[in-house]
C-alpha cells in the first residue's frame, strides 16, 4: 500500500492532463485526417478505463452503488435547466448574429470537425448529441469527480481538490473552444471559465450528496444544451 501511495500522485497528475493531451491530438494534431477518429477512440478508452483499473484492480477498492438523493436530483435539474435556458437564450440574443452566424469562421470550423466524425448531417448529429448527453456526461463525472476529485480529497482539503480537478476539467475545453472561436476570443474564455465553475459546482455537489447521479443529470442537461445550440447554428439558419 505504501508503494501505491507513492505512485498515486503521478497517476492523478496524468489523469488531470491526459484529456487535454488527447484533445490536442485528435482535435488539432490529427485534425481532418482519418487518424482523428482512431486517436479519439483509443484515447477515450484509455481515459475511462484508468479509474476502474487503478481503483478496482490495482488498489482493490470496492465499487459501491449509491442511492438517489432526491434533494440532489432536484438541485441538479434546477442547475442544469438554468444553464440550458441561458445557453439557448445567449444563442438567440447574441451568438447567432456574430460568432455563430451562418458564414462565421466558428460555424464553418464546427461543420468541418463534424465531417471528420461523419456527424455533419442532422440524423447523426442528433445521435452524437444523445450519446454525449446520456452517456459521455456520466463517464466524465465518474472520471473527474468520482475518481480525480475524490482521490485528491484524501490528501488535501476538498476545496483545493475541487479547484485542481476543475482546472484540469477546463483545460481541454480551452483547446476545443479556442479552435472554434480563436484563443483570444471572449467566447472561448467565457465558456472555459464556465466549465471550471461547473466543475466546482459538481465537486461541491459530490461532497454533499456522495454520489454522481445528480452531477450526471445536470451535466447531461448542459451537454444537451451545447448540441441544441450547435444544431440551431449549423442546420437551422
Amino acid at each position: 500500500m505504501l508503494k501505491l501511495n507513492k505512485i498515486e500522485p503521478y497517476i492523478l497528475i496524468a489523469a488531470a492532463f491526459f484529456p487535454t493531451l488527447l484533445t490536442f491530438c485528435y482535435f488539432i494534431l490529427f485534425a481532418g485526417s482519418d487518424g482523428a477518429r482512431a486517436v479519439y477512440g483509443v484515447g477515450k478508452t484509455i481515459q475511462f478505463l484508468l479509474p476502474a483499473v487503478w481503483a478496482g484492480l490495482i488498489c482493490r477498492e470496492r465499487f459501491l452503488l449509491r442511492r438517489f438523493s432526491k434533494r440532489g436530483v432536484v438541485e441538479s435539474l434546477v442547475f442544469g435547466g438554468a444553464v440550458f435556458l441561458s445557453m439557448v437564450a445567449a444563442y438567440y440574443v447574441v451568438l447567432r448574429y456574430g460568432v455563430l452566424s451562418p458564414n462565421s469562421v466558428a460555424t464553418q470550423e464546427i461543420t468541418n470537425k463534424l465531417a471528420t466524425f461523419n456527424a455533419n448531417v442532422p440524423t447523426f448529429f442528433i445521435i452524437v448529441g444523445v450519446f454525449y448527453s446520456l452517456m459521455h456526461s456520466g463517464l466524465e463525472e465518474y472520471y473527474w469527480r468520482w475518481f480525480l476529485y475524490r482521490r485528491l480529497t484524501k490528501t488535501m482539503r476538498w476545496n483545493y481538490a475541487a479547484a485542481l480537478s476543475s482546472v484540469g476539467f477546463m483545460l481541454h475545453h480551452v483547446l476545443i473552444l479556442g479552435t472554434y472561436f480563436g484563443f483570444t476570443h471572449w467566447v472561448t474564455w467565457l465558456g472555459s471559465v464556465g466549465c471550471a465553475v461547473g466543475g466546482l459546482y459538481w465537486c461541491w455537489s459530490y461532497k454533499r450528496f456522495d454520489n454522481i447521479y445528480p452531477l450526471w443529470i445536470s451535466h447531461g442537461i448542459i451537454d444537451a444544451a451545447i448540441f441544441v445550440v450547435g444544431y440551431l447554428a449549423i442546420f437551422s439558419l
